[in-house]
């Protein structure tokens, strides 16, 4: 099995080209879909992640708790992978794993990606049953729409599906996967590429932001899930380590009130976790085990200026 993005995911140009998702179970009570049934899927994400950070957002926007318990890999990953190692004795405490992968191979014996998460995995048989960032938010959202919280917010709202996708797919090439191109690319030119489309998309941001408190207006929604758990990450990680500075976040007026905005509400703030962030990304730059002492992450609670 494959546990780093070089073994599999840089093409012959130095281009970083992500794998693609191989667990991909849709939930609901049509043909092949499975029973969206609460207390059976336990959600794997690390605090590291932006894919995943987006899933555990959305769990606790919308009052999931309950119906789909979590469990949280260390944010430095292994030489075999993501490592249960925040739980006593190294191992997740309801799949009796030590590392993910093993959930992985119980679903698909040869599977040789990387074992990534989110990954959603089914508690009766330890497999992973959904691996899909792109669409498991949305799962959350619309087949578990039964188990939410009282007054939980549509994040997913069927007027705007068809605007909401069509901006998560710009947000994922242009900004929450640009910033890997340019951080995993491997010659000057496909790193100059990714790191041009990521800033003149964060440009249009900017400006989309001025006049609206979300990407769509007043109303929160999944695509505001998708591009703040790249921003979160920008000053602290993404800046530095994946030499995308020509600005910081705190330099775009807009986008910067919009990220700390999100903060305010609690199932942002209780899933960011600076700290591992710094951790997890600063431990890929060497081997001194040295992780910096900024950003002051106080400056995410400076009042806003509306």
């Amino acid at each position: 099995m494959s546990t780093d993005e070089a073994q599999h995911e840089i093409t012959r140009d130095g281009t970083f080209k992500r794998q693609a998702n191989r667990f991909t179970s849709k939930f609901g009570s049509g043909a092949g879909e499975l029973a969206p049934e609460p207390n059976r899927y336990r959600l794997i994400w690390g605090e590291i992640c932006p894919w995943s950070n987006r899933a555990a957002i959305v769990r606790k926007l919308l009052g999931l708790e309950d119906v789909i318990s979590v469990g949280k890999v260390a944010p430095v990953r292994t030489k075999e992978g993501w490592e249960f190692s925040l739980d006593r004795g190294n191992v997740d405490p309801i799949l009796g794993i030590q590392y993910l992968g093993e959930a992985y191979l119980a679903a698909d014996p040869d599977y040789d990606g990387r074992a990534t998460i989110p990954a959603l995995i089914d508690t009766q048989t330890g497999k992973v049953v959904n691996n899909d960032y792109h669409t498991l938010t949305n799962q959350f959202e619309v087949a578990f729409k039964p188990f939410q919280k009282k007054g939980a917010p549509d994040l997913y709202p069927k007027p705007l599906r068809e605007d909401i996708d069509n901006l998560n797919q710009i947000l994922f090439n242009e900004v929450n996967n640009a910033v890997y191109q340019a951080g995993f690319a491997r010659s000057q030119s496909a790193y100059e590429q990714a790191y041009d489309k990521l800033f003149n998309r964060l440009d249009w941001l900017e400006e989309r932001l001025a006049t609206r408190k979300y990407l769509f207006g007043d109303q929160l929604t999944d695509s505001d899930v998708r591009l703040y758990v790249t921003l979160a990450r920008f000053d602290a990680a993404y800046y530095p380590v994946f030499h995308v500075n020509r600005n910081r976040l705190i330099d775009f007026p807009n986008l910067w009130r919009y990220a700390r905005t999100l903060y305010r509400i609690p199932a942002f703030r209780d899933t960011t976790n600076f700290d591992a962030i710094k951790k997890g990304y600063q431990s890929l730059n060497d081997g001194t085990g040295i992780i910096s002492k900024g950003p002051d992450e106080r400056i995410w609670d400076d009042p806003i200026n509306e």
